[in-house]
């Protein structure tokens, strides 16, 4: 039928379409499908798939469609790091530092997509479901980032852009700048921005990079000597997304006896009488291929590689330290299981499949240390990571040259100082992969079996002869020791199928007791007031209180020898005043132990049924021998330098500047040989004074009053530093001078300390008291050295002024000068308590 439209009708029906056309065109249009989207971009392909889109800096994520509850699309290890460093040991951001691993989700949330750290502290080991959703739901998670959905295809698979997850400050280097005191900085997104050549996919990792410049107006010293504009610093921020590992690994139960790291968290669907605290140790996987057999090759060796960046002779040194490891791996039964290279040509340092031994520069010297990238869930360590810092050998180089002169520097023979570095080199590549294998400092190996661990800190032990000369044949121990492999055979032993695990770990730590070996860690040294002598940093011997009169012997000898024979020829004698600070306080650490047997206690992390005692009190005897040696520590003899060493001490010469390294100077140019004194007394009488240590001299001869109490310490020490006689030596006079102003400052400052308990500020005041009416009465003594009798009218003031509640906090007598920094590395890094349960571990 032919259809005739009239004008009015044509009319009509446009109307009528008029708003359906309208509609159409104003409905919402759908994202564009992935293949429109990335067309034209560079595509990666590894555990995700990736597109680069170099014209806008950005970085976009294909994702598959969610396959799990609340959009979960899969969970992945992620882990953040600096790939670049500032180069300040003090500020500790350094080249290939790693964060703490985490578990996170990745999520799709209508149009978003949701990366959220679930909350592991907080679990319930069961299969019943509704257990563990009562306890997911009563912590919170952290939801690290968002973005929008850029592209989706019709089998939900999505695109999205992940620049900004890259490029932003994840490492929290602005709250690391603030910390250090180095000035209030913010990431500048307009010179923060991607790296695209330094993202890359591999097949079980993606790794991804941005470079990001922080902005400061008032930049700390620190920043000032390392950036090269101290307004803008420029750090490459990394971010690694790492694929779970295979099932099959089983956790191992934590032993605090046997010397691991590890994870904890609380299990809500533990029984009632069983800890709510679970605790598994921190290890790689490492499987037999025969579990049946007590020896057996491995399914798949543990690798490390070594930075083809570090120069040779260190790079062979760092290889044959960590290879020690393999001696240990073989005792548990690994053939072949544990092997060092040197790093792949163009392998990434922050790649997962590659266990990494770095080396890392600074403008200082500074701590090395070893993470680990560890899945949060069970403790299984994916991927080890050793930062070296490069000017540490350098400081042991000066040690020696300090203790046996420049002579044999580059001569290859057994005392030449660069070979006793090298030694140091390779003990410290063992302790720092000991880490990363899952190891903590054991503080107390150095006191039996012969130094008995690599994961102790070790001084170089050096041996006074009966002739006045110096042994260093000693200096430091070669390979793996006794606790090493005894903590090996814990973490790793594979027993044999249908064993009990229990039993058998309890077997390893029953032989390791019966042996004498013992665990003590960072919190059994590390602190002031720490308790048991045999645990400490940077000492040796199996007595560490008579190791302290070989240490005060070798000092001597070295002193009575120090000169020009230091330094090298061709090189400013100035250079001798770095040289002197770790010879003329070579005993400090040592004193630091030898002083813990003062109201000291040793201890066990023991357990009921062990066998082990829990604590012992240090007897009198050895409580009052320490504080022989200690008072040594203040005699003007030890304290005073040598006319010929001070002599030659000159300034530094234009264009070299005074250094950290040296003494500080009220006498500049000119060496302050009174300010050395000073610094020396009070890091003796510190450990002497320190309240901790005090109180429980009251408290352990208030239980035996055979044992010193605080009184007799205090009297004694006041007796050592003010006698009627002092010397005619003007020299010898000074250094005594120094001590007696150490002390009644250190004592001043600690008694008007809130943190000291009253009963120790009781004792002190009292001793005040005494050394006040002493030195007031010795002071008007005819014939008395005007020097000596002036200080002494001002200190008794000081005391007079305090003891009269004159002096406000802010009035207080201004304590000795900081000491240069010392342990063989500087300062320390940050917060060396969270070496517990944690991806990262600092070391020697």
């Amino acid at each position: 039928m032919r259809i005739r439209w009239t004008a009015c009708a044509l009319l009509a029906a446009l109307i009528a379409l008029a708003p359906c056309a309208g509609a159409q065109d104003d409905a919402p249009k759908g994202p564009p499908t992935i293949a429109e989207k990335v067309e034209g971009l560079e595509r990666l392909d590894g555990l995700f798939t990736m597109y680069l889109d170099a014209s806008k800096n950005a970085l976009w994520l294909r994702l598959p469609a969610p396959t799990g509850e609340r959009g979960l699309i899969g969970s992945y290890i992620y882990v953040e790091g600096i790939a670049t460093g500032l180069g300040s040991n003090p500020v500790g951001l350094d080249r290939g530092q790693l964060g703490a691993s985490r578990l996170l989700d990745i999520r799709r949330v209508g149009g978003k997509i949701v990366f959220e750290q679930p909350n592991l502290a907080f679990r319930a080991l069961t299969d019943d479901e509704l257990e563990r959703n009562a306890v997911r739901e009563s912590f919170a998670t952290s939801v690290l980032w968002a973005g929008d959905i850029g592209a989706l295809d019709d089998d939900g698979a999505c695109l999205v852009d992940i620049t900004s997850f890259i490029v932003r400050d994840a490492h929290g280097v602005t709250e690391s700048l603030k910390r250090a005191g180095q000035g209030s900085f913010s990431l500048d997104k307009d010179r923060s921005f991607l790296t695209p050549e330094a993202c890359f996919a591999f097949p079980d990792n993606v790794e991804l990079e941005a470079t990001l410049t922080f902005a400061g107006s008032e930049p700390g010293r620190e920043v000032r000597e390392t950036a090269p504009t101290a307004e803008a610093v420029t750090i490459t921020q990394h971010h690694s997304l790492i694929r779970l590992p295979e099932p099959g690994y089983t956790p191992r139960e934590f032993d605090p006896r046997a010397g691991g790291f590890g994870v904890q968290f609380k299990d809500y669907a533990a029984g009632i009488d069983e800890p709510l605290v679970r605790r598994w140790i921190e290890r790689h996987r490492l499987e037999k291929t025969d579990p049946t057999k007590a020896s057996s090759p491995v399914k798949a060796p543990i690798v490390y590689f070594v930075d083809r960046g570090a120069p040779e002779p260190i790079r062979s040194a760092l290889v044959e330290g960590a290879q020690w490891w393999a001696d240990a791996f073989e005792a548990a039964g690994f053939e072949d299981a544990y092997r060092v290279e040197i790093m792949p040509e163009g392998a990434h340092p922050l790649d997962v499949r590659f266990n990494v031994i770095q080396w890392v520069h600074r403008s200082t010297r500074g701590w090395s240390y070893g993470g680990s990238i560890t899945d949060p869930r069970t403790g299984e360590i994916l991927k080890g990571h050793v930062s070296l810092g490069s000017l540490r050998i350098r400081q042991d180089r000066m040690i020696f040259e300090g203790l046996l002169g420049v002579g044999k520097t580059g001569t290859g023979a057994p005392d030449d100082p660069i070979e006793l570095s090298l030694d140091r080199i390779r003990q410290l590549s063992a302790h720092e992969v000991g880490h990363t294998l899952g190891f903590a400092h054991n503080y107390i190996a150095s006191t039996y079996a012969g130094r008995a661990s690599v994961m102790d800190y070790p001084a170089p032990w050096v041996m006074a002869t009966g002739d006045g000369g110096l042994d260093v044949s000693r200096a430091y121990a070669e390979g793996i020791g006794a606790w090493d492999v005894e903590s090996v055979k814990y973490a790793y032993s594979q027993f044999p199928p249908g064993a009990d695990e229990a039993a058998e770990l309890a077997r390893i730590i029953e032989g390791a007791i019966a042996g004498r070996m013992q665990f003590l860690s960072d919190e059994a040294a590390r602190p002031a007031g720490a308790s048991d002598p045999r645990v400490n940093l940077w000492d040796n011997g199996e007595d560490p209180v008579e190791e302290l009169e070989n240490t005060l012997r070798v000092r001597a000898i070295a002193l009575a020898d120090f000169g020009r024979r230091n330094v090298r020829s061709g090189r400013p004698l100035a250079e001798l005043r770095e040289t002197l600070v770790p010879i003329y306080l070579y005993h400090r650490y040592q004193a630091e132990g030898a002083v813990k047997a003062i109201g000291g206690m040793e201890y066990q992390y023991a357990f009921a049924g062990d066998g082990q005692t829990p604590t012992r009190i240090v007897s009198a005897e050895r409580q009052r021998r320490a504080l022989e040696l200690m008072l040594r520590c203040l005699d003007p003899e030890t304290l005073a330098l040598p006319e010929a060493v001070l002599a030659l001490l000159a300034p530094q010469p234009m264009g070299y500047g005074w250094s950290s390294e040296e003494f500080p100077s009220e006498t500049d140019p000119a060496f302050d040989a009174s300010i050395a004194s000073e610094v020396a007394a009070d890091i003796a009488l510190a450990g002497l004074l320190q309240p901790q240590r005090c109180a429980r001299l009251v408290e352990f001869h208030a239980r035996d009053a055979s044992l010193p109490s605080l009184e007799e310490v205090l009297g004694t020490i006041q007796a050592r530093l003010f006698p009627i006689e002092v010397e005619a030596d003007a020299r010898l006079r000074a250094a005594r001078m120094a001590a007696q102003r150490a002390f009644v400052r250190r004592i001043i400052r600690t008694a008007a300390s809130e943190r000291t308990p009253d009963r120790v500020r009781w004792a002190m005041e009292a001793s005040l008291e005494q050394t006040g009416g002493r030195i007031g009465r010795t002071a008007q003594a005819a014939g008395r050295a005007p020097d000596i009798s002036a200080q002494e009218r001002a200190l008794a003031r000081e005391i007079a002024r305090f003891l009269a509640r004159d002096s406000t906090p802010a009035g207080l007598p201004a304590g000795a000068p900081d000491a240069p920094p010392g342990s063989p590395i500087g300062e320390e890094p940050r917060a060396w308590w969270d070496w517990s349960w944690g991806a990262c571990s600092m070391g020697g």
